[in-house]
């Protein structure tokens, strides 16, 4: 049973947005909506899968704080819902996230790295995402994302996505081997 919180507003340097919490067992996700969202027939939408090395500390080993700043200020221009998924690196937890980060250290992409410490590349349910979208009346979104993951799992669960938007953002000589990994390995859209 996941528990939903009240909405409340929340200013940010991005612009004004309205927001719900969510608590699915331990993990609490949280819907960022546009002060508009709900006179928007398809709003923009991106899940945004929680990353604290990246979205609270910079890390430039990944593009995930990009991707969630570049999100918020689409959504706070033109109207729209992230969805701040909380599964910490593909729901492995932080703990094997730095494990796993030690074994990039060493050599291993992001996927090798995963096997190694008996997950799989990918350890991320989206029921609770579907949850929120239909708790917020959600049938149609513009999705940002380069994940063909989330958009198979939306299509499959009867959410129709009208366009994808590219969620590109700037590389440096630290993320460019993960950003590879991600479209050669798992089949990310980077263009």
């Amino acid at each position: 049973m996941i528990e939903t919180s009240q909405t409340a507003n929340l200013p940010t340097k991005h612009g004004n947005f309205k927001v719900k919490a969510y608590k699915d067992g331990c993990q609490e996700h949280l819907a960022i909506m546009s002060l508009d969202f709900f006179e928007l027939e398809a709003p923009l939408f991106r899940i945004h899968s929680e990353c604290l090395t990246g979205d609270a500390l910079g890390s430039l080993k990944c593009d995930c704080n990009n991707q969630l700043h570049q999100a918020l200020e689409i959504i706070a221009k033109e109207g729209g819902l992230v969805v701040y998924h909380r599964q910490e690196g593909r729901n492995i937890g932080l703990l094997n996230k730095i494990n796993a980060y030690n074994l990039q250290d060493e050599g291993l992409n992001t996927i090798e790295a995963n096997l190694k410490l008996g997950f799989k590349e990918d350890e991320r349910n989206y029921e609770a995402v579907l949850f929120i979208l239909k708790d917020l009346g959600v049938k149609k979104v513009k999705m940002i994302t380069n994940n063909p993951n989330k958009i198979d799992f939306l299509e499959g669960s009867g959410i129709e996505i009208v366009e994808r938007i590219p969620a590109i953002t700037p590389t440096n000589s630290h993320n460019e081997h993960y950003l590879k990994t991600k479209k050669e390995c798992m089949g990310h859209y980077l263009l």
